[in-house]
Protein backbone atom coordinates (compact mmCIF):
# COMPACT_ATOMS: atom_id res chain seq x y z
CA UNK A 1 0.00 0.00 0.00
CA UNK A 2 1.42 3.67 -0.81
CA UNK A 3 1.15 5.83 1.97
CA UNK A 4 0.37 9.26 1.19
CA UNK A 5 -0.85 12.86 2.45
CA UNK A 6 -0.01 11.85 6.57
CA UNK A 7 3.50 12.43 6.89
CA UNK A 8 5.25 10.85 9.84
CA UNK A 9 7.81 13.36 10.04
CA UNK A 10 8.08 16.73 8.40
CA UNK A 11 9.80 19.86 8.10
CA UNK A 12 9.15 22.71 10.91
CA UNK A 13 9.36 26.14 9.86
CA UNK A 14 12.83 27.10 11.05
CA UNK A 15 13.86 24.09 8.08
CA UNK A 16 11.72 25.29 5.98
CA UNK A 17 12.97 28.75 5.77
CA UNK A 18 16.71 27.89 5.91
CA UNK A 19 15.64 25.71 2.63
CA UNK A 20 14.13 28.62 0.95
CA UNK A 21 16.77 31.01 2.31
CA UNK A 22 19.68 29.07 1.28
CA UNK A 23 18.71 27.43 -1.53
CA UNK A 24 18.90 28.97 -5.28
CA UNK A 25 17.93 25.85 -7.42
CA UNK A 26 15.13 24.32 -7.68
CA UNK A 27 14.29 21.28 -10.01
CA UNK A 28 10.27 21.40 -10.88
CA UNK A 29 9.61 17.54 -11.81
CA UNK A 30 6.35 17.36 -13.77
CA UNK A 31 5.97 20.88 -14.50
CA UNK A 32 3.42 21.71 -17.24
CA UNK A 33 3.42 24.01 -19.82
CA UNK A 34 -0.19 25.26 -19.28
CA UNK A 35 -0.26 28.46 -17.40
CA UNK A 36 -3.30 27.46 -15.29
CA UNK A 37 -1.40 24.32 -13.73
CA UNK A 38 0.00 24.99 -10.27
CA UNK A 39 3.06 23.44 -11.63
CA UNK A 40 3.12 26.29 -13.62
CA UNK A 41 1.98 28.72 -10.97
CA UNK A 42 4.61 27.73 -9.10
CA UNK A 43 7.39 27.71 -11.14
CA UNK A 44 7.03 31.22 -12.52
CA UNK A 45 6.29 31.92 -8.75
CA UNK A 46 9.70 31.08 -7.64
CA UNK A 47 11.48 32.39 -11.44
CA UNK A 48 9.79 35.85 -10.21
CA UNK A 49 11.35 35.78 -7.06
CA UNK A 50 15.33 35.00 -7.92
CA UNK A 51 15.05 31.15 -7.61
CA UNK A 52 17.38 29.27 -10.50
CA UNK A 53 13.85 27.30 -11.62
CA UNK A 54 14.63 24.69 -13.78
CA UNK A 55 11.56 22.76 -15.51
CA UNK A 56 12.01 18.79 -15.38
CA UNK A 57 9.08 17.01 -17.38
CA UNK A 58 10.29 14.43 -20.94
CA UNK A 59 7.28 16.53 -22.71
CA UNK A 60 8.67 19.77 -23.12
CA UNK A 61 11.89 21.50 -24.73
CA UNK A 62 11.15 24.48 -22.74
CA UNK A 63 8.98 26.43 -20.03
CA UNK A 64 8.79 29.43 -18.82
CA UNK A 65 11.70 30.74 -21.05
CA UNK A 66 14.04 27.88 -19.54
CA UNK A 67 15.85 24.45 -20.96
CA UNK A 68 13.26 21.58 -19.99
CA UNK A 69 15.15 18.62 -18.67
CA UNK A 70 13.51 14.72 -19.15
CA UNK A 71 14.62 14.24 -15.97
CA UNK A 72 16.93 14.91 -13.10
CA UNK A 73 20.36 13.26 -13.75
CA UNK A 74 19.65 15.03 -17.19
CA UNK A 75 20.37 18.76 -15.30
CA UNK A 76 23.46 19.85 -15.42
CA UNK A 77 25.01 21.40 -12.01
CA UNK A 78 23.71 21.44 -8.54
CA UNK A 79 20.24 20.89 -7.65
CA UNK A 80 18.73 22.39 -3.97
CA UNK A 81 15.68 21.60 -4.03
CA UNK A 82 13.72 19.08 -5.85
CA UNK A 83 9.90 20.39 -6.23
CA UNK A 84 7.64 17.27 -7.26
CA UNK A 85 4.41 17.71 -8.86
CA UNK A 86 3.99 14.39 -9.95
CA UNK A 87 1.53 11.28 -8.65
CA UNK A 88 2.52 9.05 -5.49
CA UNK A 89 3.53 6.69 -7.24
CA UNK A 90 6.00 8.28 -9.17
CA UNK A 91 7.28 9.76 -5.74
CA UNK A 92 9.91 6.85 -5.09
CA UNK A 93 12.07 6.90 -8.37
CA UNK A 94 12.08 10.61 -8.00
CA UNK A 95 13.65 10.24 -4.83
CA UNK A 96 16.02 8.28 -5.51
CA UNK A 97 17.24 10.37 -8.49
CA UNK A 98 17.06 13.10 -6.21
CA UNK A 99 19.37 10.77 -4.39
CA UNK A 100 21.43 9.88 -6.57
CA UNK A 101 22.60 13.51 -7.98
CA UNK A 102 23.54 14.83 -4.94
CA UNK A 103 20.74 17.46 -4.71
CA UNK A 104 19.82 18.87 -1.18
CA UNK A 105 16.47 18.69 -0.59
CA UNK A 106 13.13 17.12 -1.69
CA UNK A 107 10.14 18.94 -1.34
CA UNK A 108 6.81 16.85 -2.05
CA UNK A 109 4.13 19.54 -3.02
CA UNK A 110 0.56 20.13 -1.20
CA UNK A 111 -1.43 16.61 -1.03
CA UNK A 112 1.87 14.51 -1.77
CA UNK A 113 3.53 12.50 0.99
CA UNK A 114 5.60 9.21 0.68
CA UNK A 115 7.44 8.24 4.66
CA UNK A 116 9.44 5.07 3.01
CA UNK A 117 11.06 7.58 0.22
CA UNK A 118 11.33 10.42 2.69
CA UNK A 119 13.35 8.10 5.42
CA UNK A 120 15.48 6.64 2.09
CA UNK A 121 15.94 10.44 1.54
CA UNK A 122 17.11 11.70 5.12
CA UNK A 123 19.01 8.70 5.21
CA UNK A 124 21.08 9.98 2.65
CA UNK A 125 21.00 13.50 3.94
CA UNK A 126 18.76 15.15 2.06
CA UNK A 127 16.48 17.66 3.72
CA UNK A 128 12.53 16.93 3.18
CA UNK A 129 9.21 19.05 3.22
CA UNK A 130 6.04 16.88 2.69
CA UNK A 131 2.34 18.08 2.15
CA UNK A 132 3.39 21.38 1.50
CA UNK A 133 3.71 24.11 -1.68
CA UNK A 134 6.98 25.61 -1.58
CA UNK A 135 5.14 29.47 -2.90
CA UNK A 136 2.51 28.87 -0.13
CA UNK A 137 5.59 28.38 2.78
CA UNK A 138 7.47 31.64 0.73
CA UNK A 139 4.78 33.65 1.02
CA UNK A 140 3.99 33.06 4.72
CA UNK A 141 7.94 33.17 6.14
CA UNK A 142 9.68 35.45 3.66
CA UNK A 143 7.24 38.33 3.59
Amino acid sequence: MVDCQFPQKNAEDPEVLRLLRESQTVAVVGISHKEDRDSHKVAKYLKEHGYRMIPVNPKYKEVLGETCYPDLKSVPGRIDVVDIFRNIEAIPGIVDEAIEVKAGSVWMQLGLAHNDAADRARGAGLSVVMNKCIKIEHQRLCH
